[in-house]
Formats: structure tokens, C-alpha cells, sequence
């Protein structure tokens, strides 16, 4: 792809990206790092978990870019009496005219483009295992039969930290196919305010549609084709290769406060992330600030603190910031 191609169409992806924030802010108001997040997951073909208290707007959130984009969305909300049956689908025994009796496969609401997963942490673990393979292979077997999934295919599932009761903490296994862990924070005064006007008098924004599933998958190919350089990847294996207690670059406060680091799964969402976070901003290759910025969001449950962690008042995002300061940046060859 020539050079002058390929920037014309990171410019128009900037543009496009622009408009689409713009329709979400007509619902949404403030929650800038959270939709830009959740943004790039999408264009890097990723998932997310948003961690918030509620009231805080995550599922309209979703339900809003869901209606910007012309494609099709479903919302699952897990209760503990949730089947994975109830996700997937299930086989039902049908009868023709002839008396014949033959199974139909009933598509459960996993099939569509967006899915939001609301509440997933108050079902079962056996049924939060229902969504493993379609989020990881973006496809559903029922007994010995396999059904693709709809292409685009995002998962964007909502839990409440500070309940407990009745609630199931999600496997590390799933965590881990969750691109971005999100934390959805309080506005700020003047957000606040906003809200309340915006809300006292009940109108409802009507909306622009700006992307189609088409669309979604070009931009898709957009993102794959930003350029990362080796030092930017060195970068990432170096961060999280030194989030594992036993590897040798690990810093102290690692070996001692961490059980266990981030895979290379979490290299992978970095580099992915730092593509699309350029992209968005107009540039055409990503930088080390690009994987930064999507550092906690990559690394906050992909690492298991301990208890001497716990007892120093330390939680992962702490563990990931002292990694940003504590990982040196690679050394760029210099040529003579």
C-alpha cells in the first residue's frame, strides 16, 4: 500500500472515529478514557470488562455505540439461574408435515455482533464458561456441530466490584481473554451536573448511525496495518516479562509483592492497543507512549498480587505504574 494511500486512510478513520465520539457524547457525558478503550478493543478485535459501581452509565454506555453502529446487539443479563444453554443455544426436536422427527439448532443470543455480557460475575462459573469459546474462536459447538459467529464479533461485559453476595469471581482463564479490564470512575463535579440537566427533562438524543459491520472489519484491517517497530516491541516483551516474579528481570518489589505475571496474550493485546490508540489519534505508527496508556488496562488482571501486596495497601494498577517507572526503554541502534 503506497504511503500517501495508507495515510489517507488513517486520516479518515481519525475523521470517522471523530463523528462517532461525537454521537456518543449527545448520551454520554464525560468517561473520555473509558470510551476511547473501549473503542480501541473493538478495532483491535477485542473484549471488555468494565468494572464500575453502579449507576455510572456502563450499559448505557454499550447500548449506545451499539446504536450508532448498524449492526446487530444483543444484551444477556447473567443471573445464578443462567444455562449456558441460554447463551449458546440449544438443539430442539422438531416434526414435519410427513411425521418426521429431526433437531433444529435454536441460536442462543451469542450470535451477534455485540454482546453485552451485564452483570457477568452473578452466574455461575459453568455458565460464564459458555462465552470462552466464542470469545476466543469467535465461534459455538453444540454436540458435535460448530457454528461460525458473526464477523464483526465484540463481547462487552459490566460487573460491580463492590458486591459480593451472590456473586461468582470470573476464572483467570476468562479474565485473560478480556483485552482491556476498564474501571469506570465517578464524573467529575461539572460531568455531574451535566448529567442531571441533560436527564431532568427526559428527551432522547437521536442519534447519527456511523458504522456498519463492513465498515467496522475495513477499519479493522486499518488498525492491523499500522506499522510497530521492533522498538516498540521490545518495549512491550520488556514490560511483561518483568511482571513475572520468576523471570530474571523482575524487580524486587515484584518477587515479592506478585505470584504471577501477565502471558503473551498481554503482549499481544499491547501491541494491538498501541496501533489502534495511534490510529485514532491520526498518526501512522504506534509509540511508546501509545503502550503506556493501554498499559493498566492490559496488565491490571493479568497480575495476582499476594498478600504482602494486600498488606502494603498495593493492588495491581499500583504494581503496573511502578513497572512503567521501573522498565528502562530499549536502546536504539545508532548508525554511522
Amino acid at each position: 500500500m503506497a504511503k500517501e494511500s495508507f495515510e489517507n486512510l488513517i486520516d479518515q478513520f481519525a475523521r470517522s472515529r471523530h463523528i462517532m465520539m461525537r454521537e456518543l457524547g449527545k448520551v454520554i457525558i464525560g468517561q473520555q478514557d473509558v470510551l476511547d478503550q473501549m473503542f480501541a478493543a473493538i478495532l483491535s478485535r477485542g473484549h471488555c470488562l468494565l468494572v464500575g459501581v453502579p449507576g455510572l452509565a456502563k450499559t448505557l454506555m454499550v447500548s449506545t455505540l451499539a446504536s450508532i453502529c448498524d449492526v446487530s446487539f444483543r444484551r444477556i443479563q447473567f443471573t445464578p439461574d443462567l444455562m449456558p444453554s441460554d447463551i449458546t443455544g440449544t438443539n430442539v426436536i422438531e416434526e414435519d408435515e410427513r411425521r418426521r422427527r429431526d433437531f433444529r439448532f435454536v441460536r442462543g443470543p451469542i450470535f451477534a455482533h455485540i454482546i453485552l455480557a451485564d452483570e457477568i460475575n452473578r452466574t455461575p462459573p459453568k455458565t460464564q464458561a459458555a462465552m470462552l469459546e466464542g470469545m476466543q474462536e469467535r465461534q459455538v459447538t453444540v454436540g458435535q456441530e460448530t457454528y461460525p459467529l458473526p464477523d464483526p464479533f465484540f463481547v462487552i461485559a459490566t460487573q460491580n466490584p463492590i458486591e459480593q453476595e451472590g456473586t461468582y469471581p470470573l476464572p483467570e482463564a476468562q479474565q485473560d481473554r478480556f483485552m482491556f479490564n476498564v474501571y469506570v470512575d465517578y464524573p467529575s463535579g461539572a460531568e455531574e451536573e451535566k448529567i442531571l440537566a441533560a436527564t431532568a427533562g427526559g428527551e432522547t438524543p437521536d442519534l447519527q448511525t456511523v458504522f456498519n459491520a463492513t465498515q467496522l472489519l475495513n477499519m479493522q484491517k486499518i488498525i492491523a496495518s499500522v506499522p510497530v517497530s521492533e522498538f516498540v516491541i521490545q518495549y512491550c516483551s520488556r514490560l511483561v516479562r518483568a511482571s513475572r516474579p520468576g523471570d530474571p528481570s523482575a524487580p524486587e518489589f515484584i518477587r515479592k509483592m506478585v505470584d504471577y505475571g501477565a502471558g503473551p496474550r498481554a503482549g499481544q493485546y499491547l501491541v494491538r492497543a498501541g496501533k489502534a490508540f495511534a490510529a485514532m489519534d491520526n498518526r501512522l505508527t504506534a509509540s511508546l507512549e501509545d503502550v503506556r496508556r493501554a498499559a493498566i488496562p492490559v496488565l491490571r488482571h493479568r497480575i495476582g498480587c499476594n498478600f504482602a501486596a494486600a498488606a502494603e495497601g498495593v493492588d495491581s494498577v499500583e504494581i503496573v505504574r511502578r513497572l512503567l517507572q521501573h522498565v528502562p526503554e530499549p536502546d536504539v541502534a545508532k548508525y554511522v
